[in-house]
């Protein structure tokens, strides 16, 4: 009989290569918010793929950036502390690369400070012809020796059996961590703040998402007077200024009506019954380097 393996995976990579969009993919569930804004994934957020034959823990990390406050260094020193916790590696990077730049070298060299097996990614390879590709392989094989170098689209999930396949080769024989109807760590509470701040970053403009965080203070269900079976949800998005609690609300109210609406509709997805969520918004100056906040983001 082969026996069951499970083991703990990190995914690391810089900010915006597609390291949540593949956390998705792998999973088939969504359990990290996607948005084509950098440092979207701020904390350590882990996927569970199951299986008869093994349980893979995968944990998407925050992108690894230029750190100019305590939130910035804490999601760094987040994304590197995994690697000393993890069984493989698994580096994901842009096939639209013709080098080495700064932020992937600097990854690269973490890899070979660890010394752990590695699984180098190569996403968006529907956006450039074969021979580029090859030569960016060439490039980074030279540099480490990576267990396997997987070419993936992670939009079009394409390729991520591959990495299924490549990882569960590298993992040792072990125990079940987590049930078999668990696909996250992350609680509901934590899931709907995530998918609230989602709606948020897509509808912002650039400058106020970086300075925002979501908070939900009261996460209820009841039965209404039909028998029908309801989430209450009150939460609260913060920012830094008195002119972003502006941008967020929107004339009339209509952005912040618009960014509830669409959180409340993959809420109500995802707890598959009807969800009442209430959404404010306040002014949190500097929160971006206050301990008792940023430490939320800690790794856990």
């Amino acid at each position: 009989m082969e026996e069951f393996k499970s083991g703990f995976v990190t995914l690391v990579g810089r900010t915006n290569v597609g390291k949540s969009t593949l956390l998705n993919s792998l999973a088939k569930e969504k359990v990290a918010i996607t948005a084509n804004k950098v440092q979207t994934t701020r904390t350590a957020i882990k996927a569970i793929l199951n299986d008869e034959k093994y349980q893979i823990i995968v944990t998407d990390t925050p992108g690894i950036h230029r750190p100019k406050t305590k939130l910035g260094e804490t999601m760094v020193d987040t994304a590197f502390t995994m690697f000393s916790e993890v069984d493989v590696i698994l580096f994901l990077i842009e096939a639209t690369s013709d080098e080495i730049g700064r932020g992937d070298r600097r990854i690269l060299d973490k890899i070979i400070e660890s010394k752990k097996p590695c699984i180098l990614v190569i996403n968006k390879i529907d956006l450039v012809q074969k021979d580029k590709l090859l030569n960016l392989i060439s490039l980074y094989s030279k540099e480490y020796d990576f267990k396997a170098v997987v070419p993936i689209s992670a939009s079009k999930d394409d390729g991520t059996e591959v990495i299924v396949n490549e990882l569960v080769k590298l993992l040792p024989v072990g125990p079940k961590y987590y049930a078999d109807d668990e696909y996250t760590d992350q609680t509901m509470r934590q899931i709907a703040e995530e998918i609230i701040r989602e709606k948020a970053l897509k509808l912002l403009d650039d400058e106020v998402p970086h300075g925002i965080y979501v908070e939900v203070e009261s996460f209820k269900d009841r039965v209404t007077t039909k028998g029908q079976d309801i989430y209450d949800i009150d939460a609260t998005i913060y920012c830094l200024r008195e002119s972003h609690k502006g941008i967020i609300i929107g004339k009339g109210g209509n952005l912040l009506k618009r960014i509830a609406s669409y959180a409340r509709q993959d809420l109500e997805k995802m707890l598959d019954t009807k969800v009442n969520l209430k959404v404010w918004v306040k002014v949190k100056e500097d929160w971006l380097e206050k301990d008792n906040i940023v430490n939320k983001f800690k790794l856990k």
